[in-house]
């Protein structure tokens, strides 16, 4: 394993404490950490740590600014058989080399693409499924260009690879697209999780070094892929990402100064590289940009980059019901505009096409140009779950068809209807969903956007209904919502509190005589009918009043009809009694032989009359278990062992579902 570290501070912490406490047995593997001209002191640490472990060697660099250098000393002092590569702010799982490794052997890879995890931007679809023999396109590799892989060091000296110095994201692209197209053989491992990338910061390149590197880059595609549509595919994925995306954001449009100098260095080389024929494998609005690149129209650019807003995603359920253990979702799909209103197309004849902002110049663009006609026939949607706590992420089957819908004259919409069936117990690539909360994502891809969501809440009661999972064991499976109406679902509930607590939001009051009659949803209830709960009351005020009542458990049907808990509070308006409901507000809790256990809605009373508000708006700290992603959440995930001990006090406690 090979890091390159530059004044880290206590960053790259857990990324060495991740190579050094791997399964596999020290002699088995060297840690090599280049240090690029420290002055913070981890220069005189790495030492330190290399004296007492054998397999650790610290090399040490004049500073370079860049660690594409480091990397390739790294490499080149490296005497394993494979060779893998970190940031500093990355973190190894402690079982990440010995499932590499075995997997690479077993394949006979050149290169092993082992699961990676980020906390941040879209989920990564190349690992859907594991692969002994990748493919570029058909297994979508170039959305893995990162140095994050296991490469057969005798593979990397026979060809001769290394990262370009000083190189920049482009540098490293060019080094892992020469890897895969020099490979035998490029294998995924999608089972297991190998790395947790952290976030980089952002660079700042030279639009003339972006370009010598594209270039480069490109020479090696050309070198290796003959002409046609592998060709084609490839250029144009990098006309899109490196050329036309970063000509459309807020920066380029803003950069008054340098972005004359960056579209003329961009309009040069498109007209060298890159031929018409590859808009075809673009989005609309990219394909209105290179068109107005080809015809040097800087002005129209920036107009588009001022009027253009970030595509929404509207993911609304239409069905939530059980089929045994397996959860049915019927949903609806629609990409929104930055204005928060459907996108609409243009209806000519029996072509649709995409409307571009008023401000634009559009008499003088091809009319193929906007046609979306194709794009909205080939439009789909995926769908995904996220766990909160690790970030694994895994894509779940979906049956869909396409739908225009009539909005006005010579006006239509596209939406998407789908259904899945979430089978917890295969849903990880064919293995059960470990314990936790996970959320339910959506993404659209249609003939002009794409984005990406949460499913939102159905209108209507909510269905709360928890179901038993019975393989690998019984397992209660509960689906819940999130405070903004988000879908997730709970997995193994760590007692009969938290999963009535999960679903609290479902809660119904009703005033009757002097008494409130507070009813929750209770997804299941075990056999031994609970343990004995009471509903407990905190005011919001300085008196910090407390007021309980005993909470009653009725069984449902198990399978079809959730169960609920009632509890009757005495309510009084005027001069109210310690043991009773007043004006203002209150926290509520389930109070048990277990402890207390703080539920997710509060209760205002005003005038007489009684509001259910989210406990959340009330006070920040009881937040929706399933949006859990705080940067102290992300700082959480990162640390070693962290995660580890959580699930040990978690194993450790009773789980109602033996009563």
């Amino acid at each position: 394993m090979i890091v390159n570290v530059h004044n880290p501070g206590d960053t790259a912490d857990a990324c060495i404490r991740s190579m050094l406490e791997q399964t596999l047995p020290a002699d088995e593997y060297e840690v090599i950490v280049v240090d690029d001209g420290s002055t913070d002191g981890i220069a005189e640490r790495l030492d330190t740590i290399a004296t007492v472990r054998d397999n650790v060697r610290v090399l040490h660099l004049p500073y370079t600014g860049s660690p594409s250098r480091g990397r390739n000393v790294g490499a080149a002092a490296a005497t394993g058989e494979y060779v893998y590569f970190l940031d500093p702010g990355d973190r190894l799982e402690r079982d990440a080399l010995a499932h590499m490794y075995e997997r690479a052997v077993e394949t006979d890879a050149d290169v092993l693409v082992g699961r990676l995890i980020r906390d941040y931007g879209p989920p990564m679809t190349a690992f859907e499924r594991s692969t002994a023999r990748a493919d570029i396109l058909r297994d979508r590799l170039l959305t893995l260009l990162l140095p994050q892989q296991l490469y057969r060091r005798a593979f990397l000296e026979e060809h001769e690879l290394g990262f370009s110095v000083p190189g920049g994201r482009l540098g490293e692209q060019a080094f892992v697209l020469r890897a895969y197209l020099h490979a035998k053989v490029i294998a995924v491992l999608a089972e297991h999780v190998c790395c947790h990338l952290g976030e980089r910061p952002p660079a700042e390149e030279e639009p003339r070094a972006i370009v010598r590197e594209l270039s480069a880059l490109l020479d090696d595609i050309d070198a290796f892929v003959g002409e046609g549509r592998q060709r084609d595919r490839m250029y144009a994925y990098w006309l899109r990402y490196a050329i036309l995306r970063p000509l459309v954001t807020s920066k380029f449009a803003e950069s008054s100064v340098d972005r004359g100098v960056h579209f003329r260095v961009v309009q040069d080389l498109m007209v060298r590289r890159f031929p018409e024929r590859l808009d075809r494998h673009l989005p609309v609005q990219l394909r209105v940009v290179a068109a107005y690149a080809r015809a040097g129209r800087l002005d129209q650019i920036v107009l588009m980059a001022n009027a253009t807003r970030r595509a929404g995603l509207r993911a609304d359920l239409t069905e939530v019901r059980w089929d045994a253990h397996v959860l049915v979702l019927g949903l609806t799909v629609e990409v929104m505009t930055g204005d928060g209103a459907p996108d609409r197309y243009r209806v000519d004849g029996d072509r649709l096409h995409w409307i571009p902002p008023r401000a634009l110049d559009t008499k003088k663009l091809p009319q193929d140009v906007t046609d979306i006609t194709d794009a909205v026939e080939r439009a789909r949607v995926e769908l995904y779950v996220r766990h909160t706590e690790t970030g694994i992420v895994h894509f779940l089957p979906l049956e869909q068809h396409v739908e225009r819908v009539q909005d006005g004259r010579r006006r239509v919409r596209v939406r998407i209807k789908g259904e899945t069936r979430l089978d917890i117990t295969s849903a990880a690539l064919g293995e059960p969903l470990r314990p936790g909360q996970w959320e339910v994502h959506v993404r659209m891809f249609s003939g002009a956007n794409q984005a990406r969501s949460r499913v939102s809440r159905p209108e209507g009661p909510l269905n709360c209904l928890g179901v038993l999972a019975q393989r690998p064991r019984m397992r209660l499976v509960v689906p819940c919502w999130s405070d903004n109406g988000e879908l997730g679902l709970a997995i193994e509930p760590r007692s009969f509190s938290e999963s009535i607590a999960l679903v609290s939001p479902g809660v119904m009051v009703k005033q009757l005589d002097k008494h409130l009659y507070v009813v929750l949803p209770v997804p299941y209830v075990p056999p031994s009918g609970g343990p004995a709960l009471e509903l407990v009351l905190r005011g919001t005020g300085r008196r910090g009043r407390e007021v309980s009542a005993p909470a009653l458990v009725e069984a449902g049907v198990p399978g079809r009809i959730a169960g609920q808990l009632v509890a009757k509070v005495p309510v009084k308006r005027i001069m109210p009694g310690v043991e009773h409901l007043g004006p203002g507000g209150w926290l509520s809790s389930l109070r048990s032989s277990e402890g207390e256990f703080g539920l997710r809605f509060a209760l205002e009373m005003r005038r007489g009359r009684v509001g259910v508000r989210p406990a959340a708006a009330v006070d920040p700290e009881r937040r929706s278990p399933m949006g859990r992603d705080t940067a102290l959440h992300r700082l959480g995930r990162r640390l070693p062992g962290a995660r580890h001990l959580g699930r040990w006090a978690r194993a450790g406690r009773h789980r109602y579902l033996t009563d």
